[in-house]
Formats: C-alpha cells, structure tokens, sequence
C-alpha cells in the first residue's frame, strides 16, 4: 500500500500517481531522489520546493521537496523530489579546528537550517582544516574519510523521514538475506583498483628537522600482487604508525562490487545498509555481509522490486 502526498501551503494532495514510483539512495555524496508521474489535474496545483511525502505499508519512507517537473505530450507530469541532504550539494568555505566529523555536520546542518536526528559521536578530533569553495557533501566527507583512515571507523550518514543522522556502520545491519532465491540476475566485478598493500607515511619533525617514517605493509600480498603503495604526508600531530596500520587494513583488499537486478523489496534498505548475502559466484561461495553502495526501489502494479549495488569482504 503506497501514499503519495503533496503539500503546497495549507492545500494537502494525494495525486492519481502513474506507475512506476521510483525511490534512489546513496551511501554518499547524493541525496534520496523519488522520481514520479502524475496526470495533470485541474485541482491539482503545486510548485517548486512543496514538500513531498511516501509512506509505503505505513512505513515512513521519504520526506523530501520538489525539485523538478516537465510535461509530456500524454499530459502527465513527472516530478523529480530530493530529501534536505540536496542542501549539501551546495559549496561554502569553512575553517575549523579541533572538531570531530559529528561536530562539523552539526555546525553545517545548523547553518542550513536543517534537521537532526540521532548522531553518533564520531570521536576522532580532527586537528585543522581549511575547505574553502567545497560542497559541504565534500567537507563532511573529508571529516568522515580521516575519521575513518585513523580509526578504521565507517560512518553512514543519511537523511530518515526529514532528520539527518549518522551512524557507525554495525548499527546499519539489517535481517535481510540477499540469495539466488530473492535476485533476477546480477553482474560481479573484481579489481586491484584502489587496493594497496603497502603503506607509506611521512612527518616532517619541526624540532629534530629530520622525516619521520612510518610503513605498514603485507608481504604476502606484494608477492602476490607486487607492490601497490599508497603514500601520504601527514601533520605533525598525527600518530604516524597507527595511521598506516588503520590505512593497511582498510586497503590491503581487492575491491569487490556486486549488482543484483530484480531484488524482492524492503523499504529499509538504504545505501550504508548491511545485507547478509549468501551467493555462489561460480568461483567462490559468498557469505558475508555486504555495504548496500546504491539502492534503486521500484514501486509497480503492488510490486515492489530494488537495484543493488553491494560490496565488501570476499
């Protein structure tokens, strides 16, 4: 059962919506975006920025706004809505120091005006940082990426029903079992992209004036491999060799990425989410869980079908 609202001031519509409804969630760098089709109506009247709402089987499962609309021939209007994270999109400067990531989206999300919800304290403080003509997508994800390359921590952040929150990734499991059973077809990928198997880390040491170096690496994966090195110079007030070893073990992996087609629904998947998945990939038998990349939730003739992009431990 799906309800579809439209609100433009004090006037409450629930349009005749034309099949497909289409729902696209991200685990970073893009808002939800609902895409739909209405018939024009005489009674029918909203704009740009009315507020948009889906609830599927009382689930509340989007809150956002117009953004855009474009008529056919047929007279049916399709509408593109995206959730209060599109505000993100937009560039700023900011200068801050001693912050941790939870802190930084909190003082850009009150700049915005925008909601919260449940935040968890990320911890780790960043030092400094000046981002200076950014998308405040790309400054909170460079809080969140030293975050997570000095602690080995993922955050998920997402925007639930009009509330921003953010969560550690083992909060995002869900009981879902992704198998042959569930799935129409699917496309599996494998690549040294982005993979690296030796670390190596530079400080510059202002009171001896010598480099300080720290290397983290997998001997075995570089006879394997060779050496695929990831290189950075870091602050002074960093702790070198925990970096590299945090690096190491977040990296030190091929990048695995799954597409299955044609996935039973479930209106809680959402990118960031983690999916027990038990599929046999004719080379290897996977079990694990998987971090949902992309999500696309088709809604058709009381069907209710998603798109996956998945990846992880293989």
């Amino acid at each position: 059962m799906k309800e579809l609202l439209i609100q433009n001031e004090k006037e409450l519509f629930a349009p005749a919506v034309v099949d497909p409804i289409r729902l696209t969630r991200e685990r970073r760098g893009y808002p939800s975006k609902l895409e739909f089709s209405v018939p024009k109506e005489a009674t029918l009247g909203f704009s740009e920025g009315n507020p948009v709402r889906l609830k599927v089987d009382e689930d509340r499962t989007f809150l956002g706004y117009v953004w855009s609309k474009s008529r056919n021939k047929d007279g049916l209007i399709r509408i593109v809505a995206y959730d209060q994270l599109k505000y993100f999109t937009y560039k700023d400067t900011l200068v801050y120091q001693k912050k941790k990531a939870s802190e930084v989206i909190r003082m850009l999300a009150a700049d915005q005006n925008l909601k919260l919800g449940d935040m968890v304290d990320t911890k780790y403080i960043i030092a400094k940082r000046v981002q200076d003509n950014k998308t405040l997508f790309d400054i909170v994800y460079d809080a969140l990426d030293l975050t997570l390359q000095n602690t080995g921590k993922l955050f998920i952040l997402y925007d639930n029903f009009g509330r921003i929150e953010l969560k550690e990734l083992d909060e995002m499991k869900l009981d879902i079992l992704l198998s042959a059973d569930v799935v129409c077809d699917y496309d599996y990928q494998s690549t040294l992209d982005n993979t690296y198997n030796q670390i190596k880390l530079i400080k510059e040491n202002k009171e001896s004036g010598k480099r300080e170096v720290y290397i983290a690496r997998d001997s075995g994966n570089i006879k394997k491999w060779g050496k695929l090195q990831y290189f950075d110079i870091i602050d002074e007030k960093t702790s070198g060799q925990n970096k590299a070893n945090a690096l190491l073990q977040l990296y030190n992996k091929p990048n695995r990425t799954l597409r299955f087609q044609g996935v039973l629904g479930d209106v809680r998947v959402r990118g960031g989410s983690l999916i027990y998945t038990v599929f046999n990939l004719g080379d290897i038998i996977l079990k694990n869980y998987m971090m949902v990349e992309q999500v696309t939730h088709t809604f058709s003739d009381n069907e209710h079908r998603m798109d996956l992009e998945v990846r992880g431990k293989i």
